[in-house]
């Protein structure tokens, strides 16, 4: 085993975790916190990005089977032992990582804590418990398809990315749950849900030693008790990159159950595995909508009226992102505002954005950042995102100085590189107005 602790050059005043790395390969990051609370938090680097389309939802189905039993703790027994020590619990599935993640009171984190890791790592996937669970899952996919933001999105997303796996829902379409079998499911489990792609992260106001302790008691009894515990896992393929846009590509959608329409343009823009590349178009995205003096907002929603609201983010998935701007607004108002949105666009990449608003945007973004790490699962989420998906922690730490080293000239020279006003996706959804 390693010890490393984060120094002050890698580590901020708010944050000094201990990373330890075990034989087996699972990584260990915790931290004291003197908040009367302890949290784990088990994170996979293994999404939706990794099925393919025959098994498309699975990672997140799985999520859902996690809880449903394991040899040593019955179905409903772990969630019972959690309720009756007041804690709490609960998952998430993206499509570059899964999580767990259980929040006790200190003095019973070590009751807990192996209970958490025994259902992630050893699940059972009871035949009944699937095809009970099936049916919740589909109704989800029905809820998520009746939510039209959600519909927005995915509409987005498929019309974003030709090949790469963003361009599929996390849940999946209902014609492969239907087809799924639990053997693909413990296939899958088996595969993916090994130590070397797990990092467990635990913060709280327990001493660092212990809470290693802890949670490497909790992984060496669960693997013990596991029969398909691999020295090697499956590498994840390297990923060919879509190329920027080349001209404007539009897609239209009708959709009457809208009351106003949605526009959507988006840019292919570096994802996670080109980190440094991203902190520019961060900033420009804030730069763009955060708050009612950004541009976008002030001028298509507070002072022209053409919007009733509008937002620009800068998605970081690990092997690309998307610069994503979307509104809602009356159909008639379509043309001028995404004309309007590629004028905005084509000033960034002529004229330097303000001193004012880069400052603007560093102490948001300094104060975001406090402000996101005042609890046990806050640090113990950005510690695993960033391990999970990157396998350091570093940049989680020394975001607010990246943000800070950025100057007018980065976010012009990004600007020019990756936002053209002449090549990008345009997505429209819009009620009939024949209807």
């Amino acid at each position: 085993m390693t010890l490393t602790l984060l120094t002050p050059a890698t580590a901020t005043l708010l944050n000094a975790p201990t990373i330890r790395q075990l034989p087996h390969g699972l990584t260990i990051i915790a931290e004291q916190m003197p908040v009367d609370a302890v949290n784990l938090n088990v994170w996979l680097g293994v999404g939706s990005a990794v099925e393919d389309d025959s098994i498309n939802g699975m990672a997140h189905f799985l999520e859902h089977m996690i809880f449903k039993g394991t040899q040593a703790l019955a179905s409903g027994e772990f969630e019972a032992r959690v309720e009756a020590r007041g804690a709490s619990t609960n998952a998430a599935t993206s499509q570059d990582y899964t999580h767990y993640y259980i929040t006790s009171a200190p003095q019973d984190f070590a009751a807990l804590a192996p209970h958490q890791i025994e259902v992630v790592m050893n699940a059972t996937i009871p035949d009944e418990a699937f095809e009970r669970e099936r049916f919740v899952i589909l109704e989800e996919i029905r809820r998520a398809q009746d939510n039209p933001q959600r519909r927005t999105f995915y509409r987005a997303m498929q019309a974003s990315f030709d090949r790469l796996p963003y361009r599929r829902p996390v849940l999946g379409p209902t014609e492969v749950i239907e087809q799924l079998t639990p053997q693909q499911m413990r296939d899958f489990h088996a595969t993916w849900y090994q130590p070397q792609f797990m990092t467990a992260v635990a913060v709280g106001n327990l001493p660092v030693e212990e809470l290693i302790q802890i949670v490497e008691e909790g992984f060496t009894a669960a693997i013990a008790r596991r029969s398909d515990v691999r020295s090697s896992v499956p590498s994840i393929a390297p990923v060919a990159l879509e190329a920027p846009f080349a001209t404007i590509r539009r897609v239209e959608h009708i959709d009457n159950t809208l009351q106003q329409a949605r526009l959507v343009m988006t840019w292919r823009v570096p994802g996670m595995n080109q980190l440094a590349e991203t902190y520019a178009l961060d900033v420009l995205a804030s730069v763009l909508s955060y708050g009612r003096t950004s541009r976008l907002v002030r001028d298509l929603r507070e002072d022209r009226h053409l919007v009733t609201g509008i937002s620009a983010s800068n998605m970081t998935f690990t092997h690309q992102g998307l610069f994503y701007i979307s509104a809602h607004l009356p159909t008639e108002n379509l043309e001028p505002v995404e004309a309007a949105i590629a004028q905005h666009i084509d000033r960034l990449s002529k004229e330097l954005v303000s001193e004012a608003e880069i400052q603007r945007i560093r102490t948001l973004v300094a104060n975001r950042f406090i402000f996101g790490n005042e609890t046990p699962s806050d640090r113990a989420g950005l510690y695993g995102y960033y391990q999970a998906v990157l396998k350091d922690i570093t940049p989680a730490l020394s975001y607010p100085a990246a943000i800070k080293s950025i100057e007018a000239e980065d976010l012009l020279i990004a600007a020019k590189q990756y936002l053209s006003p002449t090549a990008y996706s345009s997505i429209v959804i819009r009620p009939d107005s024949m209807a």
